[in-house]
């Protein structure tokens, strides 16, 4: 998969290997909040250290440009051993982009 383009609002994380493409479009955010909540009281939550894994690995599922063959399941697992930390700078650039636009 190519690079993102931070032109576009888009993030990179790197899981199992291979990086994907994170893409806040506005189909993805709204899929986001139907299952969240409100946006912006999700980046509270983030920026009060209170966001949830779950909320976490939802957000990025939802903007995620998803390889064939990748479930919900199997994601979240590959979040999970590449760990946290790794996934943050992604998150970061999403949550930016709720705030701030493109």
């Amino acid at each position: 998969m190519s690079g993102a383009n931070a032109v576009r609002g888009e993030a990179a994380l790197v899981l199992d290997g291979q990086t994907l493409r994170l893409r806040p479009s506005f189909a993805a955010l709204v899929a986001a909040e139907a299952e969240l909540g409100p946006l912006f009281a999700l980046v509270e939550r983030a920026a009060g250290g209170g966001l949830t894994l779950a909320e976490m690995a939802a957000l990025l599922w939802h903007c995620l440009d998803t390889p064939a063959g990748l479930t919900r399941v199997d994601f979240g697992e590959q979040l999970v051993a590449g760990g946290l930390a790794a996934a943050t700078p992604a998150l970061r650039v999403l949550l930016g982009q709720i705030l701030a636009g493109r």
